[in-house]
C-alpha cells in the first residue's frame, strides 16, 4: 500500500472494492461479494477504512474496517468514511470493474469530484513483475505445460472438445487454483475461429486441434497455445504450422529490453504476410499476463509501449483458414535485458 500512495499523485484517493487491484494492494480475496458493498477507502495520506458485511468479520482483518448488517444503508456509512478521511472534493480513483450499481450510488455522494479508473495508476505498478511475482507466474505457466501433457497422453480421437476442456478444467483445478479462463478446444474447422467455445464436435483423424488454456496460481495467470495433430494432416495445415511456428520464434528472438511492442507484433506478423497468409492472423501478437490473463503490455501493431524488465507478456501469432482449420502457438515471456519463455512445452508439430 506504501508504495500506492506514492504512485497517487494528483488524485486525493481511491475507492477499491474486490478485485485483482484489490488484491494486489491488499492481499484481500473476498469471495461472493456480489450484491453487498465491500468497499476500501483509501486518501492521499494513507489513511483507509473498510467498509464490509458483517457476514465477513471472522475472516478480514484491516486496521480500521467498519462491518455492516443487511438492516444497515452502507452508503450512509460510506458517507461519513468520507468526511472523516476528507473526501468531500477533489479527484478519485474508481477501481474500473466496480459493480454498477455500487458506482451509481457512490457518484451521489461524489458530487464535487471528479471520477477515474483505477487502473490509471494500478497498471503502471503491475506492468513490471518483481521476484515474487515472477516466481508464482513461473510456476504457474509450469503447471500448464505439465497439464498439455497429461492432456496429449489421452486418447483423444472419439471425444468431442468439450469433454476434452471438461479434462482440462479438471487437471487444472487438481494442480492449481484453477483456471485463468475457459479453456478453449478447436478441432478441424473450427480451429479456424480463434475463441470457438468448445462444443459436441468430435475429434477425429486428420485433425489439427487448437488447445488453448491456463492456470492460476497463487493469483498469477499462466496462458499457453498448442496446436497437435491426430495423425496425419494435410498439407495445407502442416504449411501453416510451420509458418506460424517460425513467425512465433521470430517474435520471441527480437524480444529485448527497450524494444517497442509493435517491433515483436511486426517480427511475427510480416513473416506470416510474407508467407501469403496476412489476411489470416486476424488478431494482436499478443497481450500482457498477470493477475489477470489480459493487461499491460499488449503486443499489437499500434502499441507505443516499450518493453523493460520485468514485463511480462503471450508471444501468440496465428493463421485461421474458414472452412479448413486454423494453427495458434502461444507462450508467456518475461523480459530479462533479453525475452525468456516461461511455458517451455514442445513446439515441433506433435502427431497423436
Amino acid at each position: 500500500m506504501k508504495r500506492f500512495l506514492s504512485y497517487l499523485g494528483r488524485y486525493d484517493g481511491a475507492l477499491i472494492t474486490p478485485s485483482t487491484n484489490l488484491y494486489y494492494l491488499t492481499g484481500m480475496k473476498p469471495q461472493a461479494t456480489e450484491e453487498r458493498l465491500f468497499l476500501l477507502v483509501v486518501n492521499k495520506e494513507g489513511e483507509s477504512t473498510l467498509i464490509a458485511p458483517k457476514l465477513y468479520e471472522n475472516e478480514i482483518e484491516w486496521e480500521e474496517v467498519i462491518f455492516w448488517s443487511d438492516n444497515e444503508n452502507p452508503y450512509e456509512i460510506l458517507d461519513n468514511v468520507l468526511s472523516s478521511l476528507n473526501l468531500k472534493t477533489g479527484k478519485i480513483l474508481i477501481e474500473d470493474t466496480m459493480r454498477a450499481s455500487f458506482l451509481i450510488n457512490i457518484e451521489h455522494l461524489l458530487k464535487d469530484y471528479e471520477l477515474f479508473p483505477l487502473s490509471i495508476v494500478t497498471r503502471e505498478m503491475r506492468i513490471y513483475k518483481d521476484e515474487e511475482e515472477t516466481k508464482l507466474m513461473k510456476k504457474a505457466a509450469q503447471i500448464a505445460d505439465e497439464v498439455f501433457y497429461e492432456v496429449i497422453n489421452m486418447d483423444l480421437e472419439g471425444k468431442t472438445e468439450k469433454q476434452v476442456a471438461l479434462e482440462i478444467e479438471f487437471l487444472l483445478r487438481e494442480q492449481s487454483e484453477g483456471m485463468a479462463f475457459d479453456p478453449i478446444v478447436a478441432a478441424g474447422k473450427n480451429a479456424a475461429n480463434p475463441h470457438h467455445t468448445p462444443g459436441e464436435r468430435k475429434i477425429r483423424r486428420g485433425d489439427l486441434v487448437i488447445l488453448d488454456f491456463g492456470a492460476k496460481y497463487k493469483g498469477y495467470c499462466s496462458d499457453i497455445t498448442r496446436t497437435v495433430a491426430i495423425g496425419e494432416v494435410n498439407e495445407k495445415l502442416k504449411e501453416i504450422y510451420e509458418i506460424v511456428k517460425e513467425a512465433q520464434e521470430r517474435a520471441f528472438q527480437s524480444v529485448h529490453r527497450g524494444i517497442m511492442a509493435r517491433e515483436v507484433d511486426s517480427a511475427a506478423r510480416d513473416y506470416i504476410t510474407k508467407a501469403g497468409y496476412g489476411k489470416y492472423f486476424i488478431h494482436r501478437t499478443g497481450h500482457g499476463l498477470g493477475l489477470e490473463v489480459h493487461e499491460e503490455p499488449y503486443i499489437s501493431a499500434t502499441s507505443g509501449t516499450v518493453l523493460e524488465d520485468g514485463m511480462t507478456f503471450t508471444i501468440e501469432p496465428g493463421i485461421y483458414l474458414p472452412g479448413i482449420g486454423g494453427v495458434r502457438i502461444e507462450d508467456d515471456v518475461i523480459v530479462k535485458k533479453k525475452g525468456k519463455r516461461l511455458t517451455k512445452a514442445e513446439r515441433d508439430l506433435i502427431i497423436l
